[in-house]
């Protein structure tokens, strides 16, 4: 599988795209290819040949009707999701691969609305036309449904980003600094990787601890500042990881 580099520079070309609407269809021969599209089959060949070395088509040798030697066909090879948020103090670019298996083998995962349709398709290997237009669209709507869902939640942590960069800009002087904390709210779950900041901001690697000791102790005044000078939580309850002591691997 490319990574997400390749893979969006694969996909920014329109031929390309074009190309792989054609095969998640049903194979084609590049001629094919090159008379849908309306370029030269020598284009299509290379583009082609960039899309199999990133791992998104395969090609296949199929007898030729003709009688004559076996003849190239292409097939889309991946399956993956490529999803890109951007807008004020918002940026997520990530490559997910579509988890494998049959109906059945994925019905954990879906949502409990289409467990019908995932049980009604189990273990066929066709479906007619007409039932099967009727459960796409049913997924469809489901779909159109979680993306709305996702789309108000990318929003909503759009907005207490914002409303968290207000206070950044003013509560911490130093762009290395600030540039630890965007660190911590981009992944709040997920400590620090003090290496990989260390040459993003080109400090040492003692330089890099000193600066995280200095940001937690200003985080832990503004947490002792809102909650007037007392933190109460529950017994047992996991703090941050930047409220305790925090070692680099």
């Amino acid at each position: 599988m490319a990574d997400i580099d390749h893979a969006l520079r694969l996909l920014q070309n329109k031929v390309r795209r074009q190309i792989l609407e054609r095969l998640v269809r049903e194979p084609h021969y590049p001629m094919q290819l090159a008379e849908l599209i309306g370029v030269s089959q020598q284009a299509i060949k290379k583009h082609l040949k960039e899309l199999e070395e990133g791992g998104f088509v395969a090609k296949l040798k199929v007898p030729s009707q003709k009688g004559g030697p076996p003849r190239t066909i292409y097939t889309v090879q991946e399956a993956i999701s490529i999803r890109i948020d951007l807008g004020p103090d918002l940026f997520n670019c990530e490559q997910r691969k579509l988890p494998p298996g049959g109906p059945m083998r994925l019905s954990s995962k879906l949502p409990q609305v289409t467990h019908s349709v995932a049980e009604m398709v189990s273990g066929r290997k066709r479906i007619s036309v007409s039932e099967g237009v009727g459960h796409l669209a049913e997924l469809n709507q489901v779909i159109e449904n979680l993306d709305n869902q996702r789309d108000a939640l990318i929003s909503l942590h759009q907005h207490i980003r914002n409303r968290i960069s207000q206070g950044v800009d003013s509560d911490f002087e130093q762009y290395e600094e600030r540039a630890m904390i965007h660190s911590i709210i981009e992944a709040p779950e997920k400590r620090l990787d003090l290496n990989l900041l260390s040459r993003e901001l080109q400090l040492g690697q003692r330089q890099v601890s000193e600066l995280l000791e200095e940001v937690k102790a200003k985080l832990q005044r503004q947490i002792s500042h809102r909650a007037g000078h007392v933190i109460a939580a529950p017994e047992n309850s996991e703090l941050y990881w930047w409220l305790g002591d925090y070692k680099s691997n």
